[in-house]
């Protein structure tokens, strides 16, 4: 088995979700992972403290990402226009994944630890607009809520979109919002 592979993280990741899915999260082991990839346990855990981290690899990018979005917006929005506008942005990136979102998705509803840390992830998405509004300085207390209610409104998109074949991420997003207002 190869000792370094400059994409290790990204074979891992490719081999433990066809794992996965083919075996089931807690049926299949890290060596197993390893020996799919074609690397060795070790080099698995150079990249991931455990095996439920391989799952959220993707997550490392997202504060960047975000930041990133917002970044390239025009100056002179507010904050609700910020938040929308750059959700609407990830949209229409985020499109063109959804079979492996949706995979991804599939796997997390079959464990409870896995759901459970898709849920720090809005967390983590909501620290991530936080910071960028911030940096586009917005007020301290505007930014949280701003962003806590983004990170509500993109998870709500993101539920309806993976179970609701043939819907657009951004057509969900806009039902998201527009329900997040009358409420």
């Amino acid at each position: 088995m190869p000792r370094w592979s400059p994409d290790a993280a990204l074979v891992l990741e490719e081999a433990a979700m066809a794992l996965f899915a083919e075996r089931g999260y807690a049926e299949t082991t890290v060596p197993q992972i390893a020996e799919r990839a074609g690397l060795t346990t070790r080099t698995f855990f150079r990249h991931f403290a455990e095996k439920r981290e391989v799952v959220f690899l993707r997550d490392r990018e997202l504060p960047t990402a975000v930041r990133s979005i917002l970044d390239a917006l025009p100056a002179g929005l507010g904050s609700s226009q910020l938040v929308e506008q750059g959700l609407s942005r990830a949209a229409v990136e985020l499109e063109q994944w959804r079979g492996p979102i949706s995979r991804r998705d599939a796997i997390i509803q079959t464990d409870e630890h896995l759901r459970e840390r898709e849920l720090l992830k809005l967390d983590h998405l909501a620290a991530a607009i936080a910071q960028g509004l911030a940096a586009r300085e917005v007020p301290a207390a505007e930014s949280h809520v701003a962003a806590k209610v983004a990170a509500l409104a993109f998870d709500l998109a993101l539920r309806r979109w993976l179970d609701v074949e043939g819907s657009s991420l951004q057509d969900e997003l806009d039902r998201a919002w527009s329900a997040l207002r009358q409420v």
